[in-house]
């Protein structure tokens, strides 16, 4: 019974403070009660795991990688200048970018702000446009008759040709150069005056560019370069799998940007303007306490030739040195020539310089600081030093970019990819003699920032990977299949065997997990993944019944990486993708083909315990013949048929390679067996020269000879020394006994 402000317990009456404390201590005690009758719980101790360390080339170490904003991550990417087709080098660099951003979002699970630039205004697109469209030009003009001196013009063409070719000292390119001369020569010799033209193509559109260049005043000439080869570009990307940025910039649509950009610079005092151009003043920047200019490669300062390079042969060619405070100083705006885009600025009428634009269009869509920035690593210098000192001084901040990571060499059986060398490969090329997941594999192989050299050896072994797994996918498929995960039979007791392979399948999950940390060594991942194949394989082989569970666990782990690594698409359930056609048969017809398989095995059996020859021959006809074109690929097992379905154009390649690789074996073995032969003959011919005229055959060595014919002085009339005789002296012994052997064996 309760009063106003007041309780009744245990037949009293107490305050409600007094009440308050009461039910409190009873509840306390309850508590300490059941804390005494909880068991003791020990928490978990945490094992160290490894953080993702990037090779960062501000610091030439392995950093750390945090981005300044938790899980979001901000990237640019060089680009490419859209002034010829793509190449290798090309692929090297964006498949490589590729595979870190996926591995950042499908690994790592960051959310990255990936953006990419296309240089649509640079000196080359401005030269290949010009010289392509005056080369067009007169080619229009003698298809109209309107040109009469065809030959003559060639022959001032190739005057300025063939003083550079004079005095070029790299050979390959010197040998490039010649090789055009002797080409327009030879067609001239012949009197087509269209395979004259054909032939003197690049010095003639140099010649027409130095005599009108300067004429052309439509901007279009220029736009419509760079659009067909930016387009060109997109289309390598897309057969390639390169994902698509989230951001694309162009040159031409950030030019107000640009000279904001370059105001800023010179409002800091780290610009300065000459003859309605703007340069960088690398000498006062590189004074200024908070900055450091070079930053990459600070050896690399005052390289002539590389900052020669950065600047763009137009500029060079036709910029004084007196334009510029210090040789080092840099482009920031160029005044354009006669012949050349522009847009107004308070410079007067220009164009951007190269390096100043990834500093604008970076700061534009991501801000003041970023995560990433990408290139390839022949950008370093001067290109993305000069970004650095640009967005430094323009924003008064030391470190704009945290993380550069570089993208290492491409080069061609060991040498550098040049015209020159005529080992240049399109991405068009390439994709002609191997697939874009060949090619993704072969990058995988190589760690990237490494130089990756482009080969008959690193493709045969990347196609060689991609047999390993593809087999270790078609021989999971096949166990899935017959033990339907649907059904009771498909989940088996595990015993030792499953317990084992379950054991090492974590051990490499850690290990993949270690080596994605160090900077995505994707060769070790490889190596890793391969491991688990052949744990796996040796299982299967061990293992009357594979569990289908486990090894499905397994492929889809492998299945998993290789989405991550950008080898398969995302709807790709297990294993590599087959094409269409095989996927649109194994869903209607797979029950026919394993009762197909299933009834042949059968037959086979009998064929090999009655020893019917014509039988077996018609059980290898349907299996290595009828079968394939269809797709289907069936493998004797003991006891059973394995049933793989494979794309008929895949077994065709490899067919094919099989074939190619057995001729070049047979080559090699008949070609080794000719120098056994004529190393054979060399050594009977030399058995017969008697030993005392052995060595007067070499009078261009011996002027005088002792009664045997041991030479006694050299050519010059001197006296052989003691060492040289006693050499000598053994020879000719040798000699005698081959000598006395053959006339022993006439005999």
């Amino acid at each position: 019974m309760r009063l106003r402000g007041a309780y009744f317990l245990n037949g009293g009456l107490l305050s409600i403070r007094a009440a308050r404390n009461a039910v409190n201590s009873v509840t306390t005690r309850f508590a300490i009660n059941m804390a005494e009758c909880r068991p003791i719980w020990h928490k978990p101790v945490v094992k160290d795991t490894c953080k993702l360390k990037f090779v960062n080339s501000l610091t030439r170490q392995k950093d750390e990688f945090i981005p300044l904003d938790g899980r979001k991550v901000t990237w640019y990417s060089c680009g490419p200048t859209v002034y010829d087709t793509a190449h290798m080098g090309h692929a090297r660099s964006y498949i490589t970018c590729d595979i870190l951003r996926r591995v950042l979002i499908g690994y790592f699970n960051y959310d990255v702000y990936y953006v990419m630039n296309i240089t649509d205004v640079d000196d080359k697109i401005i030269a290949g446009a010009r010289r392509h469209h005056l080369l067009l030009w007169y080619h229009k003009q003698v298809d109209q008759g309107h040109v009469d001196n065809v030959l003559s013009d060639v022959d001032e063409a190739m005057k300025p040709f063939r003083i550079k070719c004079s005095t070029e000292k790299d050979p390959a390119k010197k040998t490039m150069l010649q090789g055009i001369i002797d080409g327009v020569e030879r067609c001239r010799s012949a009197g087509d005056v269209n395979r004259v033209l054909s032939a003197a193509a690049m010095p003639l559109s140099q010649w027409l560019d130095a005599k009108h260049g300067a004429e052309l005043t439509d901007h279009s000439i220029f736009a419509a370069l760079s659009s067909r080869f930016e387009t060109e570009f997109h289309q390598d990307m897309a057969a390639l799998n390169v994902m698509v940025p989230d951001v694309l910039t162009r040159v031409s649509e950030y030019v107000p940007e640009v000279i904001s950009y370059v105001e800023k610079i010179i409002d800091n005092g780290f610009g300065y303007e000459s003859n309605g151009s703007v340069y960088f003043d690398t000498t006062t920047f590189s004074q200024h306490p908070d900055h450091t200019y070079a930053k990459l490669v600070p050896e690399a300062v005052g390289d002539i030739d590389k900052i020669n390079e950065g600047e763009g042969e137009l500029t060079v060619a036709t910029t004084h040195t007196q334009e510029k405070k210090s040789r080092n100083d840099f482009a920031l705006w160029k005044a354009s020539k006669p012949g050349e885009p522009f847009w107004e600025s308070p410079w007067g009428k220009g164009r951007p310089g190269w390096h100043i634009e990834c500093s604008v269009m970076a700061s534009a869509i991501l801000g003041p600081h970023m995560d990433i920035h990408t290139g390839g690593v022949d950008l370093k210098f001067p290109h993305h030093d000069n970004e650095i000192a640009q967005a430094e001084a323009c924003n008064k901040d030391d470190q704009w970019v945290n993380y550069f990571l570089h993208s290492g060499h491409l080069t061609i059986e060991g040498c550098k990819m040049s015209k020159s060398l005529k080992n240049f490969i399109t991405i068009k090329e390439a994709l002609q003699q191997h697939t874009a997941r060949q090619l993704r594999l072969a990058f995988l192989m190589h760690s990237w920032y490494a130089t990756l050299d482009y080969g008959k050896n690193t493709m045969a072994e990347a196609i060689q990977v991609e047999k390993t797994f593809n087999e270790f996918f078609l021989t999971v498929q096949d166990i899935i299949r017959r033990y339907n995960m649907a059904s009771p039979e498909g989940y088996t007791k595990w015993t030792h065997l499953e317990l084992q392979l379950h054991a090492k399948f974590d051990e490499k999950k850690e290990a993949i997990h270690v080596a994605m940390c160090d900077s995505v060594d994707t060769p070790m991942v490889l190596h890793h993944m391969r491991g688990l194949v052949t744990l796996s394989n040796s299982y299967i082989s061990e293992c009357k019944s594979p569990n289908a569970s486990l090894l499905g666990q397994i492929t889809k782990y492998l299945t998993y990486l290789f989405k991550v690594f950008g080898v398969c698409k995302e709807d790709d359930l297990i294993g590599f993708p087959v094409s269409a056609d095989v996927s649109k048969q194994g869903d209607q017809s797979l029950a026919y083909i394993e009762t197909l398989a299933e009834f042949r095995n059968e037959v086979r059996t009998i064929a090999l315990q009655q020893k019917s020859t014509a039988i077996l021959e018609a059980c290898d006809k349907l299996r290595d013949n009828t079968l394939p074109e269809l797709g289907v690929r069936l493998e004797d097992k003991e006891g059973r048929t394995v049933v793989k379905l494979v794309s008929p154009e895949e077994l065709k390649l490899e067919l094919e390679r099989e074939q190619k690789m057995k001729e070049e074996e047979r080559y090699r073995k008949e070609l080794h067996r000719q120098q056994l032969e004529e190393s054979k003959r060399e050594k009977e011919r030399k058995a017969k020269i008697p030993p005392n005229e052995i060595f007067r055959q070499e009078t261009d060595k011996y002027s005088q000879f002792d009664d045997d014919g041991i030479p006694t002085h050299d050519a010059d009339g001197n006296p052989l020394t003691a060492s040289q005789l006693k050499k000598l002296k053994k020879l000719w012994h040798q000699q005698n006994e081959k000598y006395q052997k053959h006339i022993n064996k006439e005999n």
